[in-house]
């Protein structure tokens, strides 16, 4: 099984979900020097995972954690935000797309990376 595999589980309230996040995980350590943290600005970086974490009826979404690829290795990605609202004028797409707007720049797989659980 791909260790990159995604699910949705609507009975849990969670989109885009990891089949086996531990299998993921160890995929992303294995890398020879380990995982570096970039900013998600950094020139060439595609974001690969932004994983967003709720509880039902609170307003926004928390940060879990976000993953991208550089030059060909995993990397940890360091995001300008903590929080995404869930609702109201857009909600989070509409938050990140400002976000990344203010940076000047197009961040690829921004959108096609999100993975929510709520």
């Amino acid at each position: 099984m791909n260790a990159f595999a995604t699910t949705d589980r609507p009975s849990v309230g969670e989109s885009n979900g990891l089949v086996n996040g531990g299998a993921y995980h160890s995929a992303r350590h294995d890398q020879e020097g380990g995982v570096k943290t970039v900013c998600w600005t950094t020139e060439g970086l595609e974001i690969t995972r932004l994983r967003l974490l709720s509880d039902p009826g609170f307003p926004v979404f928390d940060v879990s954690y976000v993953h991208g690829i550089l030059n060909g290795k995993h990397v940890n990605v360091r995001v300008p935000f903590s929080q995404l609202p869930k609702y109201g004028k857009g909600g989070m797409k509409t938050a990140l797309y400002t976000e990344a707007k203010l940076t000047g720049k197009f961040i690829k797989g921004l959108f096609s990376s999100l993975s929510t659980l709520n």
